[in-house]
This record gives structure tokens, sequence and C-alpha cells, in this order.
């Protein structure tokens, strides 16, 4: 039996259970490390290695500890989500050591570390964007709110960097009542953001853009290592209910912005609709939280990318159409990890790293 690939996965988000599942699935030996701040994280558990990280580090301190790491563990392959960019721009010190990044070029990343300047380099490629505001002040916000409701549209608001939707909130006029306490409900007025904005002595910055009608779809990409498109599966959500797609309307922006841009490794481009048309709202350098899904259309690109930083050719069928899967998600359960692991239960035990 061939040595285990070492794949290294740092402080990733929970849903990354299933991410580890299929590296295990491949039809080569994989031992799973994963990294965390917090203890209770799923991956940790899910892994053949779990680590906790040290908290706090700048991006070079962090590039300086990752370097260290997979020179200790004898890593094949990193995919890193956390610091991507500080990890990308040091490549060449990785491969020295004999350690395989698997993630876009820095110049990829960079591209879209803020939305605001993605949203200007998808515009000036030609590709459909949302209309936006970059706001960071009330006069900003209000000038923008105005414009959107003038078309007959509701706004939104969302911080220039940031991921997983965190601080997306809708905008409205409507004043606060008890049936907000309701639900969940995503809605703030107008004035109270004003007024926060006013207030603050540190310094806003947030778009501001209609909100879009779904279905969203969200693009799984996997590119070689010179950002040529190799593979691309929508995921339309809508509500409770997903399905895939490779309609062209979809797959064709997804292509261009990879082939653009250099996208190697895994990525995810995101729509939404406006009057009807696709847009896309979101450009996510890391694989996407769901990608395990296409499992159910019979891919693995979580492996996939493992051996195209090996240098290998995935040798796998490409769908060219799916419809007529569809399926919903539920909770799982998934233990954590014991604060000190007893021997013979087949884990590494969590190490302290300095």
């Amino acid at each position: 039996m061939s040595a285990p690939v070492r794949v290294w996965l740092n402080r990733t988000y929970a849903e990354n259970v299933f991410f580890i599942e299929q590296l295990r699935a491949a039809p080569r030996p994989v031992l799973v490390h994963a990294t965390h701040v917090d203890a209770d994280s799923p991956v940790l558990a899910a892994a053949d290695h779990a680590a906790l990280e040290p908290g706090g580090l700048t991006p070079d301190a962090y590039v300086a500890y990752a370097l260290d790491y997979c020179a200790r563990h004898s890593v094949d392959v990193f995919l890193p989500r956390l610091n991507q960019l500080a990890i990308s721009l040091h490549h060449q010190e990785f491969e020295a050591i004999g350690t395989a990044l698997a993630c876009p070029p820095a110049t990829a990343i960079a591209a879209f570390d803020s939305k605001a300047d993605g949203y200007a380099a998808l515009a000036a490629a030609g590709l459909p964007t949302p209309p936006w505001w970059q706001v960071r002040s009330a006069a900003d916000l209000l000038a923008a709110v105005d414009r959107i409701e003038a078309a007959g549209l509701t706004a939104c608001l969302k911080p220039v960097s940031g991921a997983g939707g965190e601080g997306f909130r809708v905008l409205t006029r409507e004043p606060f009542g008890l049936h907000r306490l309701a639900g969940w409900d995503s809605r703030v007025q107008v004035e109270q953001v004003a007024a926060a904005l006013d207030a603050s002595d540190e310094p806003a910055d947030l778009l501001v853009m209609p909100f879009l009608d779904g279905p969203e779809v969200s693009v799984d990409c996997l590119a070689d290592r010179d950002g040529t498109l190799l593979a691309a599966v929508g995921r339309s959500k809508h509500r409770r209910r997903r399905s895939f797609t490779t309609a062209p309307r979809y797959l064709e922006p997804a292509r261009r912005v990879v082939e653009s841009t250099g996208m190697a490794f895994l990525s995810n481009v995101q729509f939404r609709h406006l009057a009807g048309e696709p847009i896309v709202i979101d450009v996510n350098t890391r694989p996407s939280g769901g990608l395990h899904q296409l499992r159910l259309c019979g891919l693995n690109l979580p492996w996939n990318a493992v051996q195209l930083a090996l240098g290998e050719r995935p040798d796998t069928d490409w769908p060219e159409e799916l419809a007529g899967i569809e399926y919903t998600l539920v909770a799982g359960i998934q233990p954590v990890l014991p604060r000190e692991v007893p021997f013979g239960l087949g884990l590494t035990p969590v190490e302290l790293v300095h």
C-alpha cells in the first residue's frame, strides 16, 4: 500500500467535516490534519490528527507557524482558509519544504479580498454584477437607499469584507414592533444604521445594493494550476429544496470569472437574479461549505484538488447534464474531540501549539 497523502486544513468551518469524508473516500489513503483555535470544532474530531492553533497571530507570524507545521508533519498538500492571501504569497517557501498549496494564486485572492474591488473587477470584465454603493457615512447610506427604493427595490447591506453571510441585513423604513421579535428577522431600520454611522468613532466600510431575487445558485468550480476550468456544477437553493444545474447562463459567467483571474484549484461563484437575469453576488477563492453535496452527482472535487496539487491529472467524468436530481439538507451529529483524548480511541491527542 502506498504511503498516505498528508493533507492539512487550517481553521476551517464546521461543515468541512464532509470535505474530510470525501478525502477519505479517495482511491488512495489520505491522512487528514486539521487545526483550529476552537477545541470544540467538529473538524478536529473528524480529522486523523487534530491540533490547537495559536490565536492572535499577524498574517506574517501565521505564515511562519504554517511553514513550521508543514515541516514538522511532512504535509504534502495544504488547503489554507485562514490567511489564505499571506500564505499564497509565500508559496515558494512551502514548495521548498515539499508542501504543495491547493489554493488560487495571490493575484486572484487579492482581487476578491474586498467585495467592492471584486465587483469593480467583474464589471470591468463585462460580467453581470448588482448595482452597488460603497458606504462610509450616513449621507452615503441614505443616498444609496433612496436610489434603490426609487427603482422600486428593497435595499440591503453587508460588510465590504466577510464570509458566510456575516453582517448581511435587509434595510427597512418600517418602525420597530413586537412582531419583529418573532422568528428570524434580518431587517434593520435605515435610520438606526444612519445614526450608528454618525455616532461611530471607528471607520465603516459597507456595501449597499438591492435585495436580489432567488433562487440563489452557487457554482462550485475546479480549475487546474493555470486557471483553466475543469469542472463546474451549480447548486440551486430555493427554501429547503436543492437541485443541480449545468445551465450555460450560470456556468459561462463562472468560467469567465475563473479563467480571467487564473483562479486555480477550488472556488465558488454565487448568483442571484435581477429582473430574471443571473447576477454575480459573490466570488469565494476557497471551496464552499456545500461542496460535498456534489457527491450526489458522482463528483469528489476535494480529492481532485489534491490530485492537481500533487501534479496529477484527475481522471473523472465531468457531468454534462444533471436535471432531475433534487434533495434537501438535514442536520447531523458530529462528536467533539474530548479535552483530553484517552489512548485507544484511534485519535491523535490534541497538541497545544505555542
